[in-house]
């Protein structure tokens, strides 16, 4: 899953691909480094951010998933407003990345009656505020009973299951030794069938172990991405396509003798 982000504050990128022509170029560019899949955000959620409206956000990311739809990917939007899932549905996407778990009122309602995919994650707190502090007793069995909570939520709304997948929330509400510990052991947390979704890249997770910016973490972000895909991730959530997927291509290689 390739990350497009159509905002003027990414943690990541900064300003890089705010504009719309330049998200769509570096969307196709994404497409041609082997990404199977984007995922298209017009909100920061890095720690500390500041909210947006649903019509900035909107504005942000209709011209991208429009100018999108023809590239015959699946087109994620990653969104906790259930009025923003309501338009890019209508709008040609196929999935939405809910960092709230959608959790908010509506937002189990506005993707229902769809037959978009649904990304179900964990997060303690909000963005804002959600390093601060955060804290567990035992952090596998509540991001595992928060998942369970959430996906039978959806379930009892009428969701098929095959619409569900399940996502930790690393850097969402966790110190680096949470995190590390919830990649390290992610067969423990149990994902009840559900497809697990990882998203790593970039993270300060990565750069609290290495010392380097975002910008300059790809080998760190390639060397997790790898340790969730062998731990059981079915889609890694990445900035650097082609290094990820040259990575695990070889990895597939020298587990299964996989050189298609």
């Amino acid at each position: 899953m390739g990350i497009v982000n159509v905002t003027p504050d990414s943690f990541s990128d900064g300003a890089a691909h705010f504009e719309a022509d330049a998200a769509i170029a570096h969307a196709h560019s994404l497409i041609d480094q082997g990404a199977d899949m984007l995922d298209i955000g017009g909100e920061s959620t890095r720690p500390g951010a500041e909210p947006v409206s649903a019509d900035d956000e909107l504005a942000r990311i209709l011209p991208v998933i429009e100018a999108l739809r023809s590239c015959r990917l699946p087109l994620s939007v990653d969104t906790f407003k259930p009025e923003v899932m309501r338009r890019v549905l209508d709008a040609g996407a196929d999935m939405i990345n809910d960092i709230y778990g959608f959790r908010r009122p509506g937002a189990l309602q506005a993707v229902a009656d769809s037959n978009c995919g649904l990304c179900i994650m964990h997060m303690q707190g909000e963005p804002k505020t959600m390093q601060q502090a955060p804290r567990y007793d035992d952090i596998l069995a509540e991001v595992r009973r928060f998942l369970r909570e959430r996906s039978a939520a959806a379930l009892a709304a009428g969701i098929d299951r095959r619409r569900i997948v399940l996502d930790p929330g690393y850097g969402f509400g966790k110190t680096p030794a949470q995190n590390y510990q919830l990649l390290r052991q992610l067969p423990d947390v149990g994902g009840e069938g559900f497809p697990w979704l990882i998203g790593l890249s970039r993270k300060s997770m990565i750069g609290h172990v290495i010392g380097r910016e975002p910008a300059d973490r790809v080998f760190g972000s390639v060397a997790a991405a790898l340790a969730a895909v062998a731990r059981g991730a079915h889609i890694v959530r990445v900035h650097d396509v082609a290094a990820t997927v040259d990575a695990v291509k070889v990895w597939r290689a020298i587990e299964f003798g996989d050189f298609l």
